[in-house]
């Protein structure tokens, strides 16, 4: 692989991460030597720290790495967070939301299955205001959404079984057919 490829995917990664990851799981993901991947990240240090960037890349005492945004941007970065925060949730927020709060926990695919359009955006600023949670299911490899106690506790529920046709519509045989077809034919 090229030093190039190589050096792609692991700013690739640590740009898509919504946590610091260690040196042997970003090897691991880019295929790639941890002396080697050291030193692509040392590279991407220099790049990032040393200029005049509104990204820089992030080691911690564990040795885990990450992009944040620049100290020097702080003040934008929190007027802007707080609009996102404080202002109304869009439509596409408000159906992503629907679809955790009555198929969670859900993975993002069975949510974009449901919604048949791509939820990150979605995902991202429903995250940002403390509404929905993300674990690791560590059977399926993969992230899985569910109602915050926050986001439970702003609707007067104390579970997602209180909100009303509940069971009715977390088990409806039409998501259900869906989301099986979904297993079966993955893209």
């Amino acid at each position: 692989m090229s030093n190039d490829l190589t050096l792609q995917k692991i700013e690739s990664i640590l740009f898509v991460t919504q946590k610091p990851l260690g040196l042997k799981k970003i090897s691991t993901l880019v295929s790639a030597a941890p002396k080697e991947t050291e030193s692509f990240l040392v590279r991407l240090m220099d790049e990032y720290n040393g200029k005049d960037r509104g990204i820089i890349l992030v080691r911690t005492q564990d040795n885990e790495y990450y992009f944040t945004t620049n100290p020097l941007c702080s003040t934008l970065i929190q007027d802007y967070l707080k609009e996102d925060v404080l202002g109304e949730l869009t439509r596409p927020a408000l159906e992503t939301l629907a679809v955790i709060a009555y198929r969670g926990p859900v993975s993002k695919i069975d949510i974009e299955q449901i919604r048949g359009v791509n939820c990150s955006l979605a995902l991202r600023n429903l995250l940002i205001r403390g509404l929905v949670e993300v674990v690791e299911d560590k059977k399926a490899m993969s992230k899985i959404y569910t109602l915050s106690v926050e986001c439970m506790n702003h609707f007067g529920i104390q579970s997602v079984t209180a909100l009303q046709d509940y069971e009715k519509l977390h088990a409806h045989e039409l998501m259900n057919q869906l989301l099986s077809q979904n297993q079966k034919n993955p893209e």
